[in-house]
């Protein structure tokens, strides 16, 4: 593994991230992280290290916010039977459950003695009826009396969709976040940060984000008409539980508004206010403060495991129901459903594996495309990530279904899928996404055409530096820097994710004095490294330096003896165990 020491790695950096690090009341470690994020000056720091509601961009700067804002109004005011059409994942389950339930609260404020408009929800089964917005879909809800379709994390590339919504008698606005096509729907107005002339600073927001930011325009050019002067204003800080989950979920950088909406967002969850973020957070053992890592490993996947294999409407029920017997029960569906997502994903993965092997032991094979006719299309971008983890390069894994393959792929850094697969689009029927995922259709005939067409655009652009993976490294720090309160100060960084990794440092004066390898789980893979660091005992008695607990997950095969001397790449953590705090190192790589 490539280590790739940033600017705050250099020795003439150490004093001025110092000083910054102490006009913030840091220590000088935390500084050079902040440096190593480009926050070179104490203002954007603290900017960085306290966010506030109030560094959100105006939402009147999307394009197309006003168009939207009329439309929504218009349908709660004349009472207009609205529908939320969402995806299936985490990201559309809750741009879908924000807006149903806020719209809900609005309509119940608009003036008037009518009952309030009819808010309904549609999420598409995914092994059915496939991704967006489909033609049979369209006439089931005008059927219904829909008027007014808001699309939630879909919806950009739905042309002859959105024209077919027209035709029935309802008018379409689309929420959505991925790459924009060149031809854009027919749409009363189309809220996506990436489409054509949209200047809005926030271009990385999830759909849940975007949705968020139309319900704040919304809700003050309500609030301007005089809606709440008898009814009580919809609080939406208590909405960005759901906006983080989506935002996390949908792996958009943690950087800018997402930042600030999930620094937030992860204090509502804590909260769990909402009987099924209760619920959902009782089942996967989630209990008080809720982490990135938490949304990303425990609460997002069971969200997500009923869209992979069945309904993901049961997501939706339960982050909307106000009853806490039925949210135990969803709960506890959607647990079922991951374990089953799980088993599955196992099996698939080990079949995917292998034939990934073969496709990388090509010489010089840049990208890999893999195919079976057994495979469950719910769990395949997930098997994409584990194929991209393993070989680190671009992976798309496809499920060929009676002459017809649909699947998903993954990227590495550097290599932009969505564009890649526009070069290649004359082999596909159909595909969306944006850098670092995608989804494909094409004929089965087509696949190793299709994959061949991928690889050329993957040789083209990728150098071999980018063909092995690359461990971004913050600083390099001494062996007496690393304590708990640099563990603790390190967490004002989070949260964590892409665009705002946690902290990498370099130690090169570490030695290894207990080595011991755990096996993992399933004991099929290298097992993890579990390490005592420090100086020599007789040095640390007379310093009082503290031994250093470490592990090094998937480490399990490095050649490391005890008492042997080497270069560690490390973040600095806390684990914590029957309420008590311990430093421990989580190790990335080492070099003898």
């Amino acid at each position: 593994m490539r280590w790739a020491l940033g600017e705050a790695a250099a020795n003439e950096i150490h004093q001025p991230a110092a000083l910054l690090a102490a006009s913030l009341g840091l220590l000088p470690a935390v500084g050079r992280a902040l440096w190593a994020r480009g926050l070179r000056d104490a203002a954007a720091a603290e900017r960085f290290l306290s966010p506030r509601l109030d560094q959100l961009s105006d939402p009147f700067g999307l394009k197309g916010i006003d168009a939207a804002v009329a439309r929504i109004q218009r349908a709660l005011e004349e009472r207009e039977p609205l529908c939320i059409y969402g995806d299936y994942d985490v990201d559309g389950v809750t741009s879908t459950a924000l807006l149903v339930g806020t719209l809900r609260k609005l309509a119940a404020c608009a003036p008037g003695a009518a009952p309030p408009a009819r808010i309904d929800f549609y999420v598409p089964h995914r092994l059915v009826e496939g991704y967006g917005l489909n033609l049979e879909a369209m006439r089931k809800l005008s059927a219904r009396g829909t008027r007014l379709l808001v699309s939630a994390d879909c919806g950009v590339t739905a042309v002859d969709e959105v024209e077919a919504a027209n035709k029935l008698g309802m008018d379409v606005v689309v929420i959505d976040h991925h790459t924009a096509a060149q031809v854009l729907p027919r749409a009363v107005a189309i809220l996506n940060p990436h489409q054509p002339g949209c200047v809005f600073p926030g271009r990385e927001l999830a759909a849940v984000g975007v949705a968020f930011h139309l319900l704040l325009a919304l809700r003050k050019t309500l609030r301007d008409a005089g809606w709440f002067a008898r009814s009580p204003e919809p609080n939406l800080r208590e909405q960005l539980d759901l906006v983080a989950l989506g935002t996390i979920a949908d792996v958009v950088p943690l950087t800018g508004p997402n930042r600030v909406l999930v620094h937030f967002g992860l204090k509502e969850l804590a909260r769990a206010a909402r009987p099924g973020i209760l619920a959902l957070k009782s089942v996967a053992q989630v209990k008080g403060e809720v982490s990135g890592a938490d949304v990303g490993f425990k609460l997002g996947p069971r969200i997500n495991a009923a869209g992979r294999l069945d309904d993901a409407s049961v997501g939706v029920r339960l982050l909307l129901t106000e009853d806490l017997v039925e949210a135990r029960t969803l709960a506890e569906q959607l647990d079922r459903a991951n374990s089953e997502r799980q088993e599955l994903q196992a099996r698939i993965a080990g079949e995917a594996l292998e034939q990934a092997e073969k496709v990388f032991s090509k010489a010089g094979r840049h990208s890999i495309v893999v195919s079976s006719k057994g495979w469950h299309v719910g769990v395949v971008g997930i098997v994409a990530s584990r194929i991209v983890e393993r070989f680190h390069r671009p992976t798309v894994v496809l499920v060929d279904e009676g002459g017809v393959s649909k699947g998903s792929g993954r990227s590495i850094e550097g290599f932009h899928l969505y564009d890649a697969l526009a070069q290649c689009s004359s082999h596909l029927t159909r595909f969306g996404g944006h850098r670092h995922a995608a989804g494909v259709t094409l004929p089965s005939a087509g696949v190793t055409a299709f994959a061949e067409a991928l690889e050329e655009r993957a040789r083209a652009q990728m150098n071999a530096d980018m063909l092995s993976p690359r461990l971004r490294v913050d600083a390099e720090i001494d062996e007496k820097e690393i304590h708990l309160d640099l563990a603790r100060q390190l967490q004002r960084l989070a949260p964590f994710g892409v665009g705002n990794p946690e902290p990498v440092f370099v130690c090169r004066t570490l030695t290894a004095h207990e080595v011991r390898v755990l096996p993992d789980k399933r004991g099929t893979g290298p097992g993890h490294l579990k390490l005592r660091l420090g100086p020599e005992p007789a040095v640390r008695a007379a310093e009082r330096s503290p031994v250093l607990e470490a592990i090094g997950f998937g480490l399990g095969r490095a050649k490391l003896l005890p008492g042997e001397r080497f270069d560690g790449a490390f973040q600095v953590g806390i684990d914590t165990y029957l309420g008590a705090e311990r430093l421990q190192l989580k190790m990335k790589d080492l070099k003898t």
